[in-house]
């Protein structure tokens, strides 16, 4: 039977967050607040988990959740390589609304899905899911609704969705934000933004000076074979559009042109 705790209580909040330690610890799921919208988490080094995350939201393997982290540090342990400014992004932009996408370190023991050798990574700006986040170790983390639904922005969507299939919730009230997180291509030569969102292409800039921002990966479009794959409702998209979506020019790629990185 799932368990819900609010963590706008102290006491409350402490066993919650000891409960969905041991849950993930043991390969269950549980939903946690972040700086954007509700998030479904599952141990990122347990296959099993993270089938089960993929079969509560009711989708399949083509698209792989993001991974949260709880520090910084961890981007270069799983990241095979940072690139020219990977580094300078996370730190400046870690913890917040930065979804980071690099090529994953081959020596990495996980399976994400269909992640074509990628890893999508961010940091949350949120006290309760990096106090989960820094006695876990990496999470795969994706928005807490089943496919097709709006991402939930309180504990009680996400529960009605998910149900029994999680066995902690942690409410921490309503979300506050619904802007998604930015997110970064670092696999290829020049940075790429596959979504515009909470941090404009302005303020990256001012790290990385040379960044493509003409070309978008969605949901529904079709990614052309090498291009990196990942749950990009993970960091999480709104329910309706979000003001910064039409800041990067064009929707795009078209079908059959060639990825960034491929």
């Amino acid at each position: 039977m799932s368990a819900r705790f609010d963590c706008g209580d102290p006491v409350q909040r402490t066993a919650g967050v000891e409960a969905a330690i041991t849950a993930l610890r043991n390969g269950e799921l549980a939903v946690l607040p972040t700086d954007t919208v509700y998030g479904l988490a599952a141990d990122a080094f347990s296959p099993v988990a993270v089938a089960m995350l993929f079969s509560a939201r009711g989708r399949n393997r083509s698209i792989p959740p993001t991974v949260l982290v709880g520090t910084a540090r961890a981007a270069s342990a799983l990241a095979d390589d940072l690139g020219a400014f990977g580094q300078d992004l996370v730190d400046e932009f870690w913890p917040g609304p930065l979804t980071l996408v690099f090529r994953a370190s081959p020596t990495l023991l996980w399976d994400l899905g269909d992640t074509k050798g990628t890893v999508a990574l961010r940091m949350p700006l949120h006290s309760v899911a990096l106090e989960v986040l820094k006695q876990t170790g990496p999470l795969a983390v994706s928005s807490a609704n089943r496919h097709g639904h709006p991402p939930a922005i309180t504990v009680d969507a996400a529960q009605e969705q998910l149900g029994e299939a999680v066995s902690d919730y942690l409410d921490n009230g309503p979300s506050t934000e619904n802007i998604p997180s930015t997110i970064l291509d670092l696999t290829g030569t020049i940075p790429k933004v596959l979504r515009a969102g909470a941090i404009s292409v302005d303020r990256l800039r001012t790290v990385a000076s040379v960044i493509a921002d003409n070309e978008h990966y969605t949901e529904s479009a079709s990614p052309t074979v090498g291009s990196p794959a990942f749950d990009s409702s993970a960091d999480f998209k709104p329910a309706a559009p979000h003001p910064l979506g039409g800041l990067s020019g064009p929707p795009g790629p078209t079908a059959g042109e060639p990825p960034s990185g491929a």
